[in-house]
């Protein structure tokens, strides 16, 4: 596949077919992960699992409630260890939280069972993306902009070690899952 060309449905099945691990998406809170996700599964018949909701389940209270109560080291133990069951289980494509990637562990896990694509994106579209809901705990206390920078700023080394890095912009998300796509085929 040239970059410039449309995907076809048989392009994709057969991109589809020859993907034998998960798809795990790394990159910032607001990068679409979860909606370009569920997009992307889709389109290559794959089931979707977001990390936080089966963390979330798992847990049985809310990501802001297990950050509050026990704090984010513990917080990033079961998410890495939910990511471990969900690459084992081998779920078609899964999101993950924004600070997923950085803990070495997980990071490791997921660069030697799974494919990872960052989704970047630039800081004034995840502002306005992340200001639609009150439900990121990083970003409670204190100007997202400056949060988001800062955040971006520090763990750009950890992402950039992703297999695959996609920009997400403000076009439909089928656009950035079809760009995933092609990517994955260029770097199968």
């Amino acid at each position: 596949m040239t970059a410039d060309a449309t995907l076809t449905q048989s392009d994709i099945a057969t991109i589809a077919a020859a993907i034998d691990r998960p798809i795990v998406l790394v990159g910032l809170m607001g990068v679409g992960k979860s909606t370009v996700g569920r997009r992307l599964a889709g389109m290559l018949d794959r089931d979707f699992v977001d990390a936080d909701d089966a963390i979330v389940e798992a847990a049985q209270r809310s990501i802001a409630e297990i950050f509050e109560e026990f704090g984010e080291p513990y917080f990033r133990d079961g998410e890495r260890r939910v990511i471990a069951r969900l690459i084992e289980e081998r779920a078609g494509v899964i999101a993950t939280g924004g600070g997923a990637f950085i803990d070495p562990e997980t990071r490791a896990l997921i660069l030697n069972s799974a494919i990872a694509v960052w989704i970047d994106c630039d800081i004034d579209t995840l502002v306005e993306r992340t200001s639609r809901r009150d439900t990121r705990p990083l970003l409670r206390n204190g100007d997202p902009k400056a949060i988001l920078t800062g955040l971006a700023n520090d763990r750009e080394q950890f992402y950039k070690q992703a297999q695959i890095r996609v920009e997400s912009e403000d076009g439909p998300h089928a656009d950035t899952a079809r760009r995933i796509i092609e990517a994955i085929d260029q770097w199968l």
